[in-house]
């Protein structure tokens, strides 16, 4: 039976980071994919500075700035008045290296380490590879793997679960997923019409409030993305159409029928968190550990700073005879603290400012960010936790 030291379940942005760093750190690691290839989702595009610290660490960020967009500067938006406040991450430039979001779809990451991952002397890539099961014992995990041809089986000292929110790690590990599911969906149109000549000034990141109607607009290095909450009764077919498209832009721009889209997605929204993110030899990391809805960008980011704890205790663990019985608890702790106390917290209150629910709520909530932008040290505070420079603190000082 094959032997490896780590085996990670999922070739997205997590599982590609996780994988890629324990090679890069010595460890001899394979990295499962059940696609033919990393799947070009469009779900998540923006990198936050500490992870593009993390990247730069990787050695990859210059290969990430040149298929991105750097955005310092994003917007939040009164769709009523035009009212614009502007927060610019610049301010961080004397802690951050990196005082900038980028703007870079989640599959150019996936897809750059998994190459590099398959060019590393400790690492290997199977795609077309699916987790199928797995059994764990006091000396390591022994994995069943759904191959083209059949079943494989790999030993391993630990089993990494980044295979995203349908994780089938989460469900053999029997681990409860806490939380609840929005009744409303979220729908994502992707166009390559120039939005910013419709709204002077506009940011590559803008969020648009409105009692009644709120959006995102966001920038990636060909299209615009926009980002519209959706009613969890209407059918799927009927939020895809072309109708639901045309009301959309109407509302943005007034001419809806000759907007074009590329891309047209539809998802749920969750706020979910993993019981605990380790069981034995295996851990959860990700949207296999926890869930929430996109407005902030938490999500990639927290994932990727999860695996980034995580790799940290594994090449401790097993390059330096560390002790996991100690290690391994407190990544669940430091990384579920985070989660509980900071994204679902924030991720919860983003989507209540962009609705609001009355004229009143919103009015108030606007008056808050007006007062936030004009307070030099509450404007740093406030960038320090969108830019997720916060959550790193309060996991260090979690023990």
């Amino acid at each position: 039976m094959e032997r490896f030291q780590v085996v990670v379940a999922g070739a997205g942005p997590v599982g590609s980071v996780a994988a890629y760093r324990l090679a890069q750190m010595g460890v001899e690691v394979l990295l499962l994919e059940a696609a033919p290839r990393c799947p070009e989702d469009l779900r998540a595009s923006t990198m936050h500075p500490p992870t593009l610290d993390m990247m730069k660490t990787l050695g990859v960020l210059e290969d990430l700035e040149a298929q991105g967009l750097r955005a310092p500067i994003y917007h939040y938006r009164n769709r009523l008045t035009g009212e614009v406040m502007a927060f610019d991450m610049g301010e961080l430039g004397d802690i951050s290296e990196h005082p900038y979001r980028l703007q870079c779809e989640q599959f150019k990451l996936a897809r750059l380490l998994t190459a590099k991952l398959a060019a590393h002397p400790k690492g290997e890539v199977r795609f077309s590879h699916r987790l199928a099961h797995f059994t764990q014992d006091d000396q390591g995990v022994t994995a069943s793997i759904e191959a083209p041809f059949g079943i494989e089986q790999v030993r391993c000292d630990y089993l990494i679960g980044a295979d995203g929110a349908n994780s089938i790690v989460r469900k053999w590990l029997d681990v409860e997923f806490e939380g609840f599911t929005y009744p409303e969906k979220f729908l994502t149109l992707s166009t390559d019409w120039p939005l910013e000549d419709h709204f002077p000034g506009l940011a590559h990141v803008n969020y648009v409030a409105d009692p009644k109607e709120w959006c995102v607009l966001l920038r990636v290095p060909s299209l615009w993305r926009i980002l519209v909450p959706a009613n969890g009764e209407e059918s799927d077919e009927a939020l895809l159409s072309d109708a639901k498209k045309e009301a959309v832009f109407d509302g943005l721009l007034g001419d809806g029928a000759s907007i074009k889209t590329v891309h047209r997605t539809l998802y749920k929204v969750h706020q979910r968190v993993a019981k605990t993110y380790h069981v034995g030899r295996v851990l959860l990391a990700g949207d296999a550990a926890h869930l929430n809805n996109p407005l902030g960008g938490f999500g990639m980011n927290s994932g990727i700073h999860d695996v980034w704890n995580l790799t940290e205790k594994l090449a401790e663990i097993l390059l330096e005879d560390g002790d996991a019985e100690a290690l391994l608890p407190r990544y669940d702790r430091q990384r579920r603290a985070v989660m509980h106390k900071f994204i679902q917290t924030q991720t919860i209150a983003n989507k209540a400012a962009m609705e609001a629910g009355t004229a009143e709520a919103y009015a108030e909530r606007e008056a808050k960010m007006r007062k936030i932008l004009a307070d030099p040290e509450q404007r740093r505070e406030y960038l320090l936790l969108q830019s997720m420079y916060k959550t790193l603190e309060l996991e260090a000082a979690t023990a």
